[in-house]
């Protein structure tokens, strides 16, 4: 709104200094900051309003330590990243913006089903929450409108990469010809020269028409990446301030290969696929970063509010749509590696636990106890260790990340 608003100001009155909000770098500090005060100063609001309204956690007992302590606190904190993060956007974001808007459907669709999760558990007393059909019903609905959205839409396209010489100066070098924007089901392979995969070779070997039947393979693909991150985000939600640190880290890498991949001169100097109006999405990742730090604030040990579904599952479907939007999905295992060896296991945990007890008789354990966390848990980690040390790795494999924009 504010963006509009200030382009009024500077094309038609000329105002001196409203030209500012044209670049994405401003508005991307500007929602940093808003976003923050916003969850820092509104958040302490939310809390007491879900403390008053007996919105707390029911802590399972598992046998850990200070896990008594948590029965109570307040719990669908999620509502303070989301509030914090779409007011900051729908100000000072283009809001007719492709992928804005898909950000704030994914915003609203996943916290929706987190907010449903969380309410059944409360005020139902139905410790399950939403049956998980429903769950899984809810994000591939997501990935179908995504997925749908980015193929289908002629607002999304990349430049090609290459162009084609063809006429010459007075000096007699080449001239080429300006790189087109076309519609393309190519993403970037980390860590390799030739770097972009197109998604529509799959089907090459079993028709000539493969480029216009590449939604079959394209579509699916965006359904199983939103559906792993959000139900990976949503198992590493389990001690105080895991989720959001991790995830903070993770959508801060994420900002440098979107600000780099929608500018033009950047992305030709780095050799990095260019897309066409993506650096938008700089400021929305501003703002999300800080409504998870702004989180933090009330969720570090010993936590006053957790994040709920309603947080947890917001935070996957924003990476996926984030890593996607941007071809980067293939880079999700490095950025979001603490949330894949969560889901990793439990698929261990309970798949081993299975086959024993069937050719056994009794079922075996790989780890004291899953999610991951749990496991350092059981070996008497102290939780705050546990987090920052996981804090670490995500930096660590953050860089990685950020690396590969040279190392080829």
């Amino acid at each position: 709104m504010l963006y509009y608003l200030f382009e009024y100001l500077d094309k038609t009155l000329d105002i001196p200094g409203a030209g500012v909000f044209q670049y994405i770098t401003f508005r991307s500090a500007i929602a940093l900051m808003l976003s923050l005060t916003l969850s820092t100063i509104y958040g302490k609001k939310i809390i007491t309003f879900l403390r008053n309204q007996q919105v707390g956690e029911t802590v399972r007992e598992l046998g850990l330590e200070g896990q008594t302590q948590k029965a109570g606190t307040p719990t669908m904190g999620g509502l303070i990243i989301i509030f914090a993060t779409l007011i900051p956007v729908l100000l000072l974001t283009k809001l007719n913006n492709i992928y804005i808007i898909l950000l704030i459907v994914t915003t609203l669709w996943m916290g929706t089903i987190g907010f449903i999760d969380d309410y059944i558990k409360i005020f139902k007393k139905d410790k399950q929450g939403l049956k998980g059909i429903f769950k899984v019903i809810g994000q591939v609905g997501l990935g179908i409108i995504v997925g749908s959205v980015l193929y289908f839409s002629p607002a999304v396209t990349v430049r090609e990469k290459s162009a084609t010489p063809i006429t010459f100066n007075q000096t007699g070098n080449t001239i080429s010809q300006p790189a087109k924007e076309i519609k393309a089901t190519t993403t970037t392979i980390p860590f390799t020269k030739n770097n972009e995969l197109d998604y529509a070779q799959i089907l090459k070997p079993f028709t000539d028409d493969y480029q216009n039947w590449a939604w079959l393979v394209f579509i699916p693909i965006v359904i199983f990446i939103i559906t792993a991150v959000s139900n990976g985000a949503n198992l590493t939600d389990g001690i105080d301030g895991l989720a959001a640190g991790t995830s903070a880290i993770s959508v801060l890498a994420l900002g440098i290969f979107t600000f780099i991949s929608g500018n033009i001169i950047l992305s030709n100097y780095l050799n990095v696929m260019y897309i066409p109006n993506s650096g938008e999405m700089t400021i929305f990742i501003a703002s999300f970063v800080g409504a998870l730090i702004g989180f933090l604030w009330y969720n570090s040990y010993p936590a006053s509010v957790f994040m709920g579904d309603t947080g947890s599952l917001t935070i996957g479907g924003i990476i996926a749509v984030l890593a996607i939007s941007v071809r980067k999905e293939m880079l999700l295992p490095v950025l979001c590696a603490i949330f894949f060896a969560e889901s990793a296991s439990v698929i261990i945990q309970v798949t081993y636990f299975k086959y024993t007890k069937k050719r056994f008789g009794e079922g075996r354990r790989v780890f004291l106890m899953s999610p991951l966390h749990h496991h350092y848990q059981k070996k008497g980690y102290h939780e705050s260790k546990i987090v920052t040390r996981f804090w670490i790795v995500t930096i660590l494999l953050a860089i990685v990340a950020i690396v590969t924009l040279k190392l080829r």
